[in-house]
């Protein structure tokens, strides 16, 4: 299950871009979330962990 470290999130959407049906921008807070861990394929997770550019998207057993 992806999740997201949200202290370290800023808020620059690009996992939002790569996997739209997983997460979404949280506006009140400026950071993203989860909200369907199986939406994508672990691939595209895979993507947005790695286009992060804060590396604060991990999995979580």
């Amino acid at each position: 299950m992806p999740v997201i470290e949200t202290e370290d999130c800023v808020g620059c959407g690009s996992c939002v871009e790569i996997c739209p049906e997983v997460f979404v921008l949280n506006d009140s807070l400026e950071k993203a979330q989860v909200i369907n861990p199986d939406g994508c394929s672990e691939e595209k997770i895979e993507e947005a962990m790695e286009i992060c550019p804060v590396n604060c998207i991990h999995w979580e057993e």
